[in-house]
This record gives C-alpha cells, structure tokens and sequence, in this order.
C-alpha cells in the first residue's frame, strides 16, 4: 500500500482517481489546488503525487518546483489535456516523471502508478554513507545500484531513479550514441507509455544537475537525429 496525494481542481476527477487508487489498495489524499496539496506536503511523507497542470491557487507546475526543491526522489504524474503539449513537456523539465492526457482509462492510470512506485526512488542519504555499499565505477561516476545514487568525481548527484537509470545506461558505452529507444528501454522497462519526448527533458536534468555541481561540465552530448552519448 502506498501513500498518494491527488491533485485536481475538478472534484469528479478527485473522486474517480480517488476510488480507483483505494481499490488497489492505497491510501489516497485529494486537495483541489496546490496550495492545499503543498500544505499537506510539509506536513506528512507521501509515496506518489498526481498534479493536474491547470488549477488555481498555485498550479501544477509552480507545486512540481517546490517540491523538487525539498525532495528529489518522490515520483510526480501530471495530468494533462491532449492540446496541452507544451505544459507537459515544461512538467518533466521541472521535475515530474511521467504525465497522462486526458481523458484517460483508469487502467491506464493504475497501470502508471504501479511503473512509478516500482521505480520509486529511494531516500537521498550523504555521499559518505553511500560509500558503505559496493559501487560500480564507470568513469568519473560511481553507481551504487541498490541506493540508485551516483557520485560524479566523489560529488553525490541528487538523482532520480529515471535519471539515475538514464546515465548509467549512457556511461556503460562512453561515446558511443544511445538512441531514445534504447535509453527508454533502460529507464522505463516495465512502462510501454514513454514518449520519446521525456528522455529529452529528463537529459535536460541530469545536464542540470552536473552543471550545479561542476559548474563547466558538458558531458553529455546530443546527436542529432540518433540520440545522445556520453564523451569520456
């Protein structure tokens, strides 16, 4: 049983998605904007959020960032209309891991949450107690498989497990190209959902993240047209 917040300004919706989640058994909390649902935020743990975009009272968007500002693990679902693709795009840039246009089957939805939590990340710990466990080193990146953390040159590099998955995928072959299939297959191996379009913006992260800490580094090069690779 997980812990999950619902957020959606559209009270059937709250309903329907709330029933559906019960029903497999979670426990599931549901708040009309992203005020409310930060409130609850700061207040109690929770195990996975469902953002609607557009709500008033602090949208969804505006919620991922402050989130992803406290915690880098929980994973975030958006919702989404189907003529919303710029919104949903700027959602997985800001922090979120995967998103549903609506309208959309419950199954569907359920089957979402299942990939997430199997995925879910675990809680960041410091860099001194990940050395505790065995890492695998590739580079300049140590890969602690059963925390999902990476350090860069001995520097923790707050990841995702999605992230995480993404970058040990690319360093395993240094320089050679890893084309968006190959590196959703390697993130996402139990979601058949995955826009292509996601591997760019969560790219767009990691290359976020590693600039936050080595300030010039440039790692992680586009190949136009095939997909990315990782340049020793």
């Amino acid at each position: 049983m997980a812990k999950i917040t619902v957020v959606d300004d559209e009270q059937s919706i709250r309903q329907t998605l709330s029933l559906a989640l019960e029903k497999e058994g979670h426990k599931v909390c549901a708040y009309k904007n992203g005020e409310e649902a930060w409130a609850n935020f700061c207040r109690e743990e929770v195990d996975l959020m469902i953002l609607d975009i557009m709500m008033p009272r602090m949208d969804g968007l505006e919620l991922c960032r402050k989130i992803r500002s406290k915690n880098e693990a929980i994973p975030l679902m958006f919702l989404s209309s189907k003529d919303e693709e710029f919104d949903r795009i700027l959602g997985l840039e800001v922090g979120g891991d995967d998103y549903l246009c609506k309208p959309f089957s419950l199954r569907e939805l359920t089957t979402r949450v299942k990939a997430l939590l199997r995925r879910s990340a675990v809680t960041s710990v410091s860099a001194s107690s990940i050395k505790e466990d065995k890492a695998e080193t590739i580079g300049n990146f140590s890969f602690y498989n059963s925390r999902y953390q990476v350090l860069l040159n001995e520097k923790l590099l707050p990841l995702t497990i999605t992230e995480f998955r993404i970058l040990k995928s690319l360093a395993e072959i240094p320089g050679s190209v890893r084309s968006r299939e190959q590196l959703i297959s390697a993130a996402f191996p139990e979601d058949n959902y995955v826009s292509d379009r996601s591997i760019d913006s969560h790219i767009k992260r990691i290359r976020k993240k590693m600039a936050a800490i080595y300030k010039d580094i440039d790692c992680i090069e586009t190949v136009y047209g095939l997909g990315y690779r990782l340049n020793p």
